[in-house]
């Protein structure tokens, strides 16, 4: 008996511990992980200079003052050229390096308002440089500058008088 108390006892024992082993819980941890993911422009488009036609004199007939991407003018019917500077607008165009965009100008004339007299002046045949084909811009080195040009149709002095004209104009620029 003593034998089979023996046996029971370290039988207990043995339960218990091995038991114990069993319950015992695994530590752990948890952490917070982040994530980042930024969106940046492909391509960005800013006016660098204006569309200036300068300062001139409509005369009897009216005419056209042609405005070149380059930035040279040419007067038209009875339109007299004025002193002081005219200039192209130029727009400077950046994004990925050596990526293409093509140039949209106005589809429609563009309208100059008298600034008191809501006299108006039309502004058409709108041109740049690079050309508005598919592609024909070229992020080189990751910008380019673009120029525009067009044609003002001025009135006579009753229909255009002494004053200044101001408008605003879309162009957008698509990446190819």
């Amino acid at each position: 008996m003593r034998l089979y108390r023996i046996y029971n006892s370290l039988l207990f024992i043995f339960v218990l511990n091995g038991t114990g082993v069993f319950a015992q819980v695994t530590p752990s941890a948890s952490a917070t992980g982040h994530v980042i993911a930024e969106i940046i422009p492909v391509f960005a488009a800013s006016e660098t200079s204006q569309l200036n036609f300068g300062r001139f004199s409509p005369g009897p007939q009216g005419g056209k003052i042609i405005l070149t991407p380059y930035g040279t003018i040419s007067v038209l019917g009875s339109v007299f050229k004025g002193p002081g500077t005219h200039n192209a607008a130029s727009f400077h165009v950046s994004g990925h390096q050596d990526a293409a965009f093509s140039i949209n100008l106005p589809a429609k004339p563009v309208i100059l308002t008298h600034i008191t007299s809501a006299k108006t002046m039309i502004v058409d045949n709108w041109v740049s440089v690079p050309g508005t084909e598919i592609g024909a811009g070229m992020l080189q080195g990751g910008y380019q500058v673009v120029q525009v040009g067009a044609t003002l149709n001025v009135g006579t002095l009753d229909d255009n008088p002494v004053g200044v004209y101001t408008g605003t104009y879309e162009i957008s620029f698509d990446f190819n």
